[in-house]
């Protein structure tokens, strides 16, 4: 049977649309205008004549970065970064969750009320920079991943979903003579694997995106993430002293271009990432929404 909708119930609905449309055009208007100006003859970009489509087409800008040395050594430095910062990250934050899950672990309340503190105070910069000296991570590739091991808010999202997995499961498995680390890996991170791509594409996001710990801990540019070059080329543009040793071709001409080829460089990777954990990610977002 067909329910006939009132007025007000028309109205709501024609709101809803328009500000979903809002949004998804707010969102995809930026990206859109950085790709097709990167592909925009660069007198056009130059002459702000891009505003949707492309305007012309080039790939000199595109030609002039990927010839430059240190992008291909930046693009090196961020994959280890991410993927052995992620695998690092992932493994510690889901071993200390689940165990942070069991009622049955001593001292758990200690050790959780520890990790809530964490959540409102932190050391602050210079004495986090003091302890990162100290340990000599300074000027090494761990200083951009052994500080950030385990958030504490990735932390919680996991240790909620563990508790929510039926404890009959846990303790079948311990009937047929799995140890806690095998009840772990068989029964638990099979049945949590939403909630461990959800963090997963977090932590891997974060080491993505991450330049503030490359400004202070390194001082090596061939331990460079690729965000610094892309900080130097946007930011450092309005001097065109980073662009100059970038190309070779009239710098005020190419200065736009180039800024917004880094950004297209830069994004598409971790971009193209979600479309393969797009199902994993819906799921796990909802992590603690439920409680069954």
């Amino acid at each position: 049977m067909r329910i006939r909708m009132g007025w007000d119930d028309i109205a709501f609905k024609t709101c809803s649309i328009i500000i979903v449309w809002v949004v998804v055009i707010a969102t995809l208007y930026p990206f859109l205008y950085v790709f097709s100006s990167s592909i925009s003859n660069p007198v056009a970009v130059l002459q702000n004549k891009v505003w949707l489509w492309p305007v012309g087409f080039s790939t000199e800008a595109y030609k002039e970065l990927l010839s430059y040395p240190p992008i291909k050594v930046g693009y090196e430095n961020t994959l280890f970064y991410t993927i052995v910062g992620t695998a690092m990250n992932i493994t510690l934050s889901s071993l200390m969750a689940y165990s942070l899950s069991r009622k049955n672990l001593i001292f758990r309340n200690f050790f959780i009320l520890v990790v809530t503190f964490t959540l409102l105070f932190s050391g602050g910069l210079i004495p986090t920079y003091l302890v990162v000296k100290n340990v000599g991570l300074i000027n090494t590739r761990w200083s951009l991943i052994i500080p950030t091991l385990i958030s504490a808010w990735n932390l919680f999202l996991l240790k909620t979903f563990f508790e929510n997995i039926p404890k009959e499961l846990e303790e079948a498995a311990v009937m047929d003579g799995c140890s806690d680390l095998q009840t772990f890996y068989r029964i638990i991170v099979p049945l949590s694997m939403p909630a461990i791509t959800t963090i997963t594409l977090f932590y891997a996001v974060g080491h993505w995106n991450s330049y503030f710990n490359a400004l202070i801990y390194l001082n090596d540019p061939n331990l460079f993430p690729i965000q610094i070059f892309l900080r130097d080329i946007v930011i450092g543009s309005q001097s065109t002293a980073a662009v100059d040793t970038v190309t070779s071709v009239n710098s005020s001409i190419m200065t736009e271009s180039l800024k917004y080829t880094t950004i297209m460089i830069v994004s598409i990777p971790i971009i193209l990432v979600y479309p393969f954990i797009q199902r994993h990610f819906v799921n796990g977002i909802m992590i603690g929404s439920v409680k069954g």
